[in-house]
């Protein structure tokens, strides 16, 4: 392995780093092959180990690499491809539905929950908490509000607690007739809850996934699922199947 001596750039050095890294790592290693240690890596590429390790945290970030305590710094495996709004007029938990119920609860929504639901604030809503596994990985996580109003059959005895309560809630959304779904993508951070379910730190980059279901003219629920940034890329119509191959310096995924 020869020595590679970076060019005197205006980007940031470690940014530099990362793509000098990243063009290695697609010519070089393979999926879940061990990267040379710092001290070996700092001294090929001409830079400080603050510098290394700054673009070997970024690329960690975006998933290109995995950290494991006691066996080192290994080439991540490609991110998955995890199918969103495929079923553009499907009630959550119909049809071939990967997401798994947990929990649901009732109880006063946030006040953005409550503002996009047009409902009072003051009012009761059901949440529901669902999670998404790939390949026995947690992919994502799931709050799904649904204001009283939507589920006027439901009573405790059809539901008691837990992924029942959540199951039951579902099957009476069910009952009403979906007019239509409206959604948006967006780069957010793990929450604290969020990092516990989907096994990452808080503040991991995270893409959020907000889909409003219309029913009876009006928000029947609201959904908010958060998907690891790092491990999976979201796929959207009936294949999913486009693929955009840049530059290691525009690679985005």
């Amino acid at each position: 392995m020869g020595t590679t001596q970076l060019e005197s750039v205006p980007e940031p050095k470690y940014w530099h780093l990362r793509t000098v890294l990243t063009e290695a790592l697609d010519s070089e290693f393979a999926v879940g092959e061990i990267l040379p240690n710092e001290r070996d890596l700092a001294a090929r590429f001409g830079v400080a180990r603050a510098t290394l390790r700054q673009a070997l945290e970024q690329l960690e970030l975006e998933g290109r690499l995995q950290r494991r305590r006691g066996v080192g710094t290994t080439v991540a495996p490609p991110r998955m491809g995890v199918a969103v709004g495929t079923e553009q007029h499907a009630w959550p938990g119909t049809g071939e539905d990967a997401w798994q119920a947990v929990d649901c609860t009732l109880a006063e929504p946030p006040a953005s929950v409550a503002e996009a639901l047009e409902t009072d604030r003051e009012q009761a809503v059901h949440t529901v908490r669902r999670t998404r596994m790939t390949h026995g990985q947690p992919v994502a996580a799931e709050l799904l509000y649904i204001p009283e109003s939507s589920v006027p059959e439901l009573t405790a005895i059809d539901a008691p607690s837990g992924a029942a309560r959540a199951r039951a809630v579902l099957r009476e959304l069910h009952r009403l007739e979906l007019e239509g779904s409206e959604g948006a993508v967006e780069l957010g951070s793990a929450n604290a809850g969020d990092a516990k379910e989907l096994d990452r730190l808080p503040g991991a980059p995270v893409l959020v996934v907000t889909t409003r279901y219309l029913a009876g003219g009006r928000t029947a629920a609201l959904s908010v699922a958060t998907y690891r940034a790092d491990t999976c890329r979201l796929t959207f119509g009936d294949s999913g199947g486009v693929e955009i191959h840049q530059g290691p310096e525009q690679r985005a995924s």
